[in-house]
C-alpha cells in the first residue's frame, strides 16, 4: 500500500484537548480519524455538536467535517490500521487515593491501541503525565505491539489555554518534541510545517524533558498567581493597594504583567492537579523537598476561597445563614465552561453550607454546574441572581459582568453590598453609586 502524501493522523481521546486538536489538524489538510470510548460524546462530535464550550471551536469542527477531513470512531482497530501518527490526547485527573496523577486512561488507550499497531508508526503523546511514563508506554509497546518498537512513543505537550485553545492549537508560542529518533521528530515536524513555516520555535529534547515541561511551566504559572495572591494579603494588613503593586512589578521585563491579577485563586482541570501530581513524583524520585513550596502554592490558592466566604459573612453582620447571596460566575475563567475545582463554585458551595440562599448564574457552564453542585439555586440572567440579593459576589470575570451599571443593578438588590473576586470592576465608580465595594487587596 502507497504511504499517503501526508500521514494520516489519529487523536485518542476527544475531551477538551483532543476534540480541539482533531478539528484544528483537520482544519490544516490532514486526514484525522478520532476515537472515544464515550459513544454519546462520539455521536454528538459527529453531529458537529461540540461537548463542552470553546469559542470559535463550533464552526472549526462543523467545517472539519464538511470537508471529510475529520471522522469520528469508537473501534480501535481502525485508529491502528488508519493512522500513521497517533496523538495520546486522554486525561490524567488527580487520584482519588492521592496527590498523584491517575494514569489508568492512559494505560487503557495504550492497552486498547498496542495490538492493532502492525506497522512503523509514532505515538505522540499530549496529555499532561508524570515524569517517566513516556518510557513506561514505549517499553509496553516493544512487548505488546506487532511492529514493536517500530511504534516509537514521543511526547508533544500541549499548552493550550481555555477560551484560546482553537489559536493555541494552531499558532502555538512554541512546539516541544521529546523523541529518541530523528525519524519520530521528523514525522511530527510534517505534521507541524504550517506552524513551524511561521517561525514558531521547535524545542526538539529527551522524552524526560518534554513530560518534565508542562508540569514545570504550570507550576511557574501556579506559583506566581499565588504569590501576588500572598501579596494581596500584604497589602490588606498594611493598607497597600494590590493593584498598583503588580502594575509597578510588572514594568520589570524579568516579571511581565501576566498572572498578576490578585483574586479567588486558580482552578481548572490543570493547574491544581498538575502542582499536586508534580510534587507528588517528585517524591518518588527522591526529591520531594526541592518541590516543597508548590504544598504551600496549593495552600495559598485554598485560603482565598476561605477569605471570600469569611468576608461574605463579614458583610452580612457576621453571618450568612438565610442571606440571599448572588454568585457571578461559576466556571473557573470566563470563555468557558469548565467548573473543574473552579474557586467561584467552592465559594458558593460553602456558602450554602453556611445557610445561605444562594444565587448562581454564569452565561455558559449552568448545566456544568448543576451536575456538580445540583444544591445550589441557577439563575437563568445576571438580573434574575441579582434581584433580592443581600450581598453580591463576582467570581468569574466575564465582560457581562464587568460591565454592569452599579447604579441600574442598585435597583434590583436588597442592600448595595459586593465583593469583587477578580478585581475587575472599578472601585470608585461602584462606591460613587452607594454600593459597599471589598476588592482583593485593595484598600
Amino acid at each position: 500500500m502507497p504511504k499517503p502524501a501526508k500521514p494520516h493522523l489519529t487523536v485518542i481521546g476527544t475531551g477538551y484537548l483532543g476534540a480541539v486538536h482533531a478539528a484544528s489538524m483537520a482544519s490544516i489538510g490532514f486526514e484525522v480519524l478520532a476515537i472515544d470510548v464515550d459513544v454519546d460524546k462520539i455521536e454528538k462530535l459527529k453531529a458537529g455538536q461540540p461537548p463542552f464550550f470553546e469559542p470559535g471551536f463550533e464552526a472549526l469542527l462543523r467545517s472539519a467535517l464538511d470537508s471529510g477531513n475529520l471522522r469520528f470512531t469508537t473501534s480501535f482497530e481502525e485508529i491502528g490500521e488508519f493512522g500513521d501518527v497517533h496523538f495520546l490526547c486522554v486525561g490524567t485527573p488527580q487520584h482519588r487515593d492521592s496527590l498523584a496523577a491517575d494514569l489508568s486512561w492512559v494505560r487503557g488507550a495504550i492497552a486498547s491501541l498496542a495490538p492493532h499497531l502492525d506497522r512503523p508508526c509514532v505515538i505522540a503523546g499530549k496529555s499532561t503525565v508524570p515524569v517517566g511514563t513516556a518510557a513506561w508506554l514505549q517499553e509496553y509497546i516493544n512487548g505488546h505491539a506487532p511492529a514493536g518498537a517500530q511504534a516509537e512513543v514521543l511526547w508533544n505537550p500541549e499548552f493550550l489555554r481555555e477560551g484560546f485553545a482553537v489559536q493555541d492549537t494552531l499558532h502555538p508560542d512554541r512546539i516541544v518534541l521529546g523523541a529518541h529518533s530523528d525519524e519520530a521528530r521528523d514525522q511530527l515536524c510534517s505534521v507541524y510545517a504550517p506552524m513551524i513555516a511561521e517561525g514558531i520555535p521547535v524545542i526538539n529534547t529527551t522524552l524526560e524533558t518534554a513530560e518534565l515541561v508542562k508540569a514545570a511551566a504550570n507550576s511557574f504559572l501556579a506559583t506566581k498567581i499565588s504569590f501576588i495572591n500572598a501579596m494581596a494579603d500584604v497589602c490588606e494588613a498594611a493598607g497597600g493597594d494590590v493593584v498598583s503593586l503588580a502594575e509597578a512589578i510588572g514594568y520589570d521585563t524579568r516579571i511581565g504583567h501576566r498572572f498578576l491579577g490578585a483574586g479567588i485563586g486558580f482552578g481548572g482541570g490543570c493547574l491544581p492537579k498538575d502542582i499536586r501530581a508534580f510534587s507528588a513524583r517528585a517524591s518518588e524520585l527522591g526529591v520531594g523537598d526541592s518541590l516543597s513550596f508548590l504544598h504551600e502554592v496549593d495552600r495559598l490558592n485554598s485560603r482565598r476561597r476561605d477569605q471570600v466566604s469569611d468576608w461574605s459573612a463579614e458583610m452580612l453582620d457576621g453571618d450568612a445563614y438565610g442571606a440571599r447571596i448572588a454568585c457571578l460566575g461559576a466556571a473557573f475563567k470566563p470563555d468557558s465552561d469548565d467548573v473543574r475545582d473552579s474557586p467561584a463554585l467552592s465559594i458558593a458551595g460553602r456558602l450554602h453550607l453556611a445557610g445561605a440562599q444562594v444565587r448562581v448564574f454564569d452565561p455558559q457552564a449552568g448545566p456544568n454546574s448543576r451536575r456538580s453542585h445540583p444544591e445550589l439555586i441557577y439563575a437563568t440572567s445576571a438580573a434574575d441572581a441579582l434581584q433580592d440579593a443581600d450581598l453580591v459576589l463576582l467570581l468569574t470575570e466575564w465582560d457581562e459582568f464587568k460591565s454592569l451599571d452599579p447604579v441600574a443593578v442598585a435597583k434590583l438588590v436588597s442592600h448595595q453590598r459586593i465583593i469583587d473576586g477578580r478585581n475587575a470592576l472599578d472601585p470608585q465608580k461602584w462606591r460613587a453609586a452607594g454600593w459597599e465595594y471589598r476588592g482583593i487587596g485593595r484598600p
